[in-house]
């Protein structure tokens, strides 16, 4: 089917694993990626075990990055208290920076193409994109995957519901070297936000959070911000105050939505993060990325053979596919979210879970997948 060509909008997890899996099956790939690799991103770096039985489908052997094995949560309201429980499926923590760069090396092998370039502007006629880039190159498709992250230029141009929607949350992350569990990842509430504390490999500890612009521009900076509003929670005190950043300064991006996105517009597939962002407290976000890209890639495949008669069935299924796999979880994320932002509801919530601690793995499988099921 090398006949066959796709275009993947976006270089991040899903579009690579997208490319890793179509190119594995057959199909011509093109990659458009703004960056080159490897790159350091804002994320939690926690992936679900969910994901597992597919990447040693794709043929993608994680042990070779080394990740740590997490199997316990703890969670903390902003005044400290705290309540933990064991994850029900477990997972491990990889920095994005060496998981990306590693399924870009695994693309590359199996023959995808990569151009470093922006998409200017992306044209559907005749059943077939146009796609025109900063630097004037016109590529041509049939089929054009979407996987250009959490915010985009392409968004604004195709002036997508969610982009028109200001965001009040600001995305922080760094990576820390001091003592922090290799088997857990911590959920700590702060007033304005909450904080995810793992580790990845090289022993490094990622922390990563999520804070209410509101509160955070009362503060000259990160630091100020850091030290007056997150270390009021104790735990996380003593984590900042036990630790010591790695990078010169954190990552940041600003207006991150997590309003509802379509997972198909303008005939164009979306995954990851293009199509639907779940709340970081869900720790998920990089497993439903995955499954995603698993999601399209089956179905191209499918049309491509002409099982799927039409691109109209074609992206009927994979909405159809989409909602049946992660709109329950988007939906727990944002009530989750919801909760934990009014200090009284999460002072209920935190009562309810240490007289029924059942409640909390119940909770945790609400925002995660079952093991990916691979077709026969």
């Amino acid at each position: 089917m090398k006949d066959k060509e796709v275009l993947i909008v976006g270089g991040g997890l899903a579009g690579l694993t997208a490319a890793i899996h179509l190119s594995k099956i057959g199909l011509q790939v093109t990659v458009i990626e703004k960056n080159s690799f490897p790159k350091h991103k804002v994320c939690g770096e926690y992936i679900s075990n969910e994901v597992l039985p597919y990447l040693n489908w794709l043929d993608v052997d994680i042990s070779h990055l080394n990740p740590t094995h997490i199997t316990h949560l703890e969670f903390s309201t902003s005044s400290g208290k705290t309540i933990e429980s064991k994850l029900p499926l477990g997972g491990f923590g990889i920095s994005r920076f060496a998981l990306d760069h590693y399924l870009y090396q695994i693309a590359i092998k199996n023959g995808c193409i990569f151009l470093q370039d922006t998409v200017a502007e992306i044209v559907f006629a005749d059943n077939e994109f146009n796609v025109t880039t900063a630097k004037n190159s016109i590529l041509k498709s049939e089929i054009v995957i979407g996987a250009f992250g959490k915010r985009s230029n392409i968004d604004q141009k195709m002036n997508r519901d969610f982009i028109t929607k200001k965001s009040h949350w600001l995305a922080v992350k760094a990576h820390y070297m001091g003592d922090f569990p290799n088997d857990l990842v911590g959920l700590h509430n702060f007033k304005g936000g909450y904080c995810g504390v793992s580790k990845v490999e090289n022993d490094s500890i990622n922390i990563c959070y999520l804070a209410d612009y509101e509160t955070f521009k009362k503060y000259k900076n990160i630091e100020e911000f850091q030290s007056n509003v997150l270390e009021q929670n104790p735990h996380l005190n003593e984590i900042f105050n036990k630790t010591k950043m790695l990078y010169e300064k954190p990552l940041t991006i600003s207006q991150v939505s997590f309003e509802k996105k379509q997972a198909v517009e303008n005939h164009i597939l979306m995954i990851g993060d293009t199509a639907g962002l779940i709340h970081p407290l869900c720790g998920n976000g990089m497993a439903m990325a995955i499954h995603s890209a698993k999601i399209i890639s089956e179905l191209v495949d499918k049309y491509y053979t002409s099982e799927i008669k039409s691109r109209e069935k074609l992206e009927e299924k994979y909405i159809k596919e989409w909602n049946f796999n992660f709109k329950e979880r988007l939906k727990m994320g944002r009530f989750l979210s919801n909760i934990l932002q009014n200090q009284k509801l999460s002072g209920i919530l935190m009562r309810l879970l240490s007289i029924f601690p059942f409640l909390l793995p119940k909770i945790i499988k609400k925002t995660h997948g079952k093991p990916i099921l691979l077709q026969s």
